[in-house]
């Protein structure tokens, strides 16, 4: 997000704790420094917005933001989740110039974040159901947002933003294995064992919770459908994870570690 607005002339302030001026969801007393001077505002609630007391902060962010002179607010959301559709109807009733970008899985999760690992080990072990999910491919997503903060139209929209077909976690696994020609296995286990396993990484409680409530309850196949909020926002398909695989395995963040020890 911050490069392709950064690379269109657009001045950026990234919200972090460790930013300047820092922004802190928890700390109330960060946000108007964070805003000040701003006009719009990309707003993604961290740890998920199915949180209790998620919705109340989005509901106080947009009102703050706006008491301070930002009126156009995006705000990330997540598909088939009642929290986030709390907090969708509190950023609406803001009065906020608001658009709602709303996603599932995203591709990257499996080269950038909580599948990285597993997918380097050569095992992905998951609680998945047997189930299409719609992946959608980060840079899609951030395209979209980059759409809505910039251009004009895009105000009380919402854009269900998917790729274009469904994969279950095997499926993507597979594709992954293909674009790296390597042997990456799938094993589907019991939330109870996919606990463990997080539990034997000292994860956070509450990260372990979010990701069994991620893999049990919202994982049921109520997203598995394809939406069409890339085509509405940008006027063009949206990339398949295919080319999402072939694109991530060309920079080498898939080597197993054997294979990296080689390379040195």
């Amino acid at each position: 997000m911050a490069a392709r607005l950064a690379a269109l002339g657009v001045p950026v302030r990234v919200g972090s704790r460790a930013g300047e001026p820092p922004f802190d969801w928890d700390d109330r007393r960060t946000w108007v420094r964070a805003l000040d001077g701003t006009d719009r505002v990309y707003v993604t609630y961290q740890p998920d917005l199915a949180f209790p007391g998620a919705a109340d902060a989005i509901r106080s962010f947009a009102e703050l933001a706006i008491a301070l002179g930002t009126r156009r607010l995006v705000l990330l959301s997540r598909r088939g989740e009642e929290g986030a559709a709390v907090a969708e109807q509190a950023l609406r009733e803001s009065g906020a110039d608001w658009t709602t970008v709303r996603a599932s899985w995203l591709c990257q999760s499996f080269s950038e974040g909580l599948l990285l690992a597993p997918v380097v080990s050569g095992r992905v072990a998951l609680p998945a159901r047997q189930v299409g999910e719609p992946f959608v491919d980060a840079r899609d997503v951030a395209d979209v947002v980059v759409a809505a903060l910039t251009q004009d139209g895009h105000g009380g929209r919402v854009y269900d933003v998917t790729g274009p077909r469904l994969l279950t976690f095997a499926e993507a696994v597979e594709e992954i294995a293909e674009a790296t020609r390597r042997e990456i296995r799938y094993d589907r286990v019991s939330i109870e064992e996919y606990s463990c396993l997080l539990t034997a990484e000292r994860l956070p409680i509450v990260f372990i919770s979010l990701l069994r409530y991620l893999f049990f309850e919202l994982l049921d196949g109520r997203n598995a459908s394809l939406a069409d909020g890339v085509q509405r926002a940008l006027g063009r398909e949206p990339r398949d994870f295919a080319d999402y695989a072939r694109d991530a395995a060309a920079t080498g963040v898939w080597h197993s570690i054997r294979m990296k020890e080689r390379s040195r």
